[in-house]
């Protein structure tokens, strides 16, 4: 028998085999839709973050393990899964699956009993991470248990979920970059509205709205809202420096609280949550720069290896030397700013983009490595960046040529750059200001003028 008659005689088997097994497929594939139909409905991690950008998710885990994970911290379930999620994502399941075993052990822990609803967002998590691996009946058992939670603690608002997986729903939301925090604090309102005796929710929720809106005037509704879940959660000294910070900005002294409040944090463990950076924010900006930064390097001192406490002690002569004008600086004050931005470039490789730029405006206060910061900056020019890193960028350069090059044209070009990139942000707004400043003073009728026609086009 040749090829072609074989062929046609396979062929002609094929067309008489019985139906039921197209059917049987076609069940197959129907009972695999729901399955997969199930998964996207579940409430946890991988459906509630789908941005596939690398870069990000890195920075974020850099910024994620800054937070204490010390016994008491009321979010340490919520920080091992979403921990997990990240090293998933960047490929790591062996540590995916530790991480999320680790964060339903540590709610047991917490909680004190096996079983809760804080679990469905946990085992939702376990339910996609089985299922990538191939392991569908894993996937399935997890994907009941959830099931079961959901049935044995229903929601006390029908047709919501349970408060439990909005407030940690809200949480991680906040650690997913600005643009969620709008999402953030609805599903924060939605758990409170439900469970409203839950000092860390309230917390939680209160510092992203200060958070987002850091840049903002003073809004006394939100004061009061900040001073209400200080007295719920009177231990809290994040959310205490964060009171004292909105205090400061609206006029009222602080300096003692300030000082007072410092002594108290340096007894407390490291961790991005203790109040150190808001803290020597507000110490900086109200009391004094230089008791900041003695503040800072004495937290150093008692725990040299903690890179967040570097970052901390850098943002602190970055702010003494670059805002603080009056008052001679201390000897060696910008080569000991060099060293630092240095090194916490180091320790924080895939989030230290603005780091970079500072260092470029530390070397350019230096006396003999000018050059470098605009080597610096010639680099990171050349870098392929989102729209917002490119904002940032384009206003840092272009006050470094106004105020150091004494390149008035060249920064306003770029401050133009900053301007022309739709996407809203604190730095294009910087921008904004500035052109318009120059608009407003400049003498040279064709350069305001022209000023005046591109401002008109954004639309503003």
């Amino acid at each position: 028998m040749n090829n072609y008659t074989r062929t046609q005689t396979e062929l002609s088997t094929v067309r008489k085999m019985p139906k039921r097994g197209k059917g049987k497929n076609k069940s197959a594939t129907m009972s695999d839709r729901r399955f997969k139909a199930k998964l996207e409905a579940l409430q946890c991690h991988f459906t509630w973050y789908q941005d596939p950008n690398e870069s990000r998710l890195l920075r974020r885990k850099e910024k994620l393990e800054d937070i204490g994970t010390e016994a008491g911290n009321p979010w340490l379930g919520h920080i091992y899964n979403l921990r997990g999620f990240f090293e998933f994502k960047l490929g790591f399941t062996e540590d995916a699956q530790r991480l999320f075993q680790e964060a339903a052990e540590t709610f047991s822990q917490i909680r004190h009993v096996d079983e809760g609803p804080w679990l469905v967002v946990n085992y939702g998590n376990m339910a996609w991470l089985h299922h990538h691996l191939g392991e569908q009946e894993e996937s399935q058992k997890y994907l009941s248990k959830v099931d079961d939670l959901i049935r044995r603690y229903p929601s006390p608002s029908p047709g919501q979920h349970h408060p439990e997986v909005y407030a940690e729903k809200a949480w991680s939301l906040m650690k997913f970059g600005a643009v969620q925090s709008l999402n953030a604090a609805e599903c924060f309102e939605k758990a409170i509205s439900m469970q409203p005796d839950r000092a860390e929710w309230n917390t939680s929720y209160v510092i992203g709205l200060a958070s987002s809106k850091k840049h903002q005037d003073i809004d006394s509704e939100l004061l009061e809202k900040i001073k209400l879940a200080k007295e719920q959660d009177a231990e809290n000294l994040y959310l205490a420096a964060v009171y004292l910070t909105r205090l400061a900005k609206k006029g009222e002294k602080v300096e003692d609280e300030v000082r007072e409040l410092g002594r108290q944090i340096l007894k407390n463990p490291v961790s991005s949550y203790s109040g150190i950076k808001p803290l020597l924010r507000v110490y900086s900006n109200h009391v004094s720069a230089d008791e900041a930064i003695d503040l800072a390097e004495e937290a150093l001192n008692k725990h040299p290896g903690q890179r967040y406490l570097k970052r901390c002690v850098a943002l602190c002569y970055k702010w003494r030397i670059m805002f603080v004008r009056e008052g001679r600086q201390r000897p060696g004050m910008i080569d000991r700013a060099i060293s630092l931005h240095k090194e916490v470039i180091s320790l924080y490789p895939n989030s230290s983009f603005v780091k970079k730029i500072d260092l470029a405006n530390m070397y350019a206060k230096s006396s003999n490595e000018k050059a470098k910061c605009e080597q610096i900056y010639q680099k990171l020019l050349r870098r392929d960046l989102e729209p917002a890193e490119k904002q940032l960028l384009y206003n840092k350069f272009a006050n470094y040529l106004h105020y150091d090059k004494k390149d008035h044209q060249g920064s306003i070009q770029f401050h133009m750059r900053a301007a022309s990139i739709p996407a809203q942000s604190f730095y294009r707004d910087e921008s904004i200001r500035a052109l318009t400043r120059i608009k407003d003073t400049t003498t040279w009728n064709r350069r305001a003028q022209d000023l005046e026609q591109f401002l008109a086009k954004l639309k503003l």
